[in-house]
């Protein structure tokens, strides 16, 4: 069987939140392309992302001209300004982007981005970039905490692979070097699970491990779920 294609990324607003994300996904190994109206602010990026192009998200033909309908998910974290987010995210739903991220500065901003065809709103109070960026490589990733520079801890919902085999028949420690520190079943928690206890529909897995190991497990349970 071929191997399904790497998503493609878009981030449009480099300014905290919108390089957190760009960044968070190209150290993934994803392809990004970073977009925003100052040349100064692309310029910090360019050699953190794929592509890195200024322009102005609320010229239609600019935005055509990119090709984003081409993009699985387009993220828009455009800063203060409401109006261009709103009139962005507008385009880009006419475009066809398959799949819009907003950012919303507040619960009425979110409303109306909603309204207009935004398929979900980020709330960057409440949702840190980096882990706006791992949930879309691997939505059944729930949680992801960074414990230094070098090591996290992640949720994960077992994907429907997982289902029906053992820890020792997923190998996560030998093919990933990432270890299952428990998995939760239901209101039940199993510390330090042994190599055959069966992973059931609708468990969860915490692990630990390097995050370029963990890197490494959340594509290939995304790009290919073996």
């Amino acid at each position: 069987m071929a191997k399904a294609a790497k998503k493609q990324f878009a981030v449009i607003g480099m300014g905290r939140f919108g390089t957190s994300v760009a960044q968070s996904l190209a150290r993934l190994g994803y392809e990004v392309l970073a977009i925003d109206v100052s040349g100064a602010r692309i310029q910090d990026v360019v050699n953190k992302v794929t592509h890195a192009v200024a322009a102005d998200s609320t010229d239609e033909e600019a935005l055509r001209a990119l090709g984003l309908r081409n993009f699985d998910v387009v993220v828009v974290a455009i800063g203060q300004d409401i109006q261009a987010s709103i009139l962005t995210t507008i385009i880009l739903k006419e475009l066809g982007v398959p799949y819009i991220i907003a950012k919303a500065q507040n619960e009425l901003h979110g409303k109306v981005l909603s309204k207009i065809g935004a398929d979900k709103v980020i709330f960057p109070e409440r949702d840190m970039g980096q882990r706006v960026a791992h949930n879309l490589i691997l939505p059944n990733l729930l949680d992801f905490i960074e414990l230094s520079d070098d090591y996290s801890i992640v949720e994960l919902e077992a994907p429907p692979v997982m289902v029906g085999k053992n820890l020792k028949q997923l190998d996560i420690r030998a093919r990933f070097r990432c270890n299952v520190m428990a998995i939760k079943t239901g209101g039940r928690m199993n510390i330090a699970p042994n190599a055959e206890d069966s992973i059931r529909e609708g468990d969860i897995l915490v692990i630990v491990g390097k995050n370029g190991d963990l890197a490494r497990l959340e594509r290939h349970y995304a790009d290919n779920g073996k």
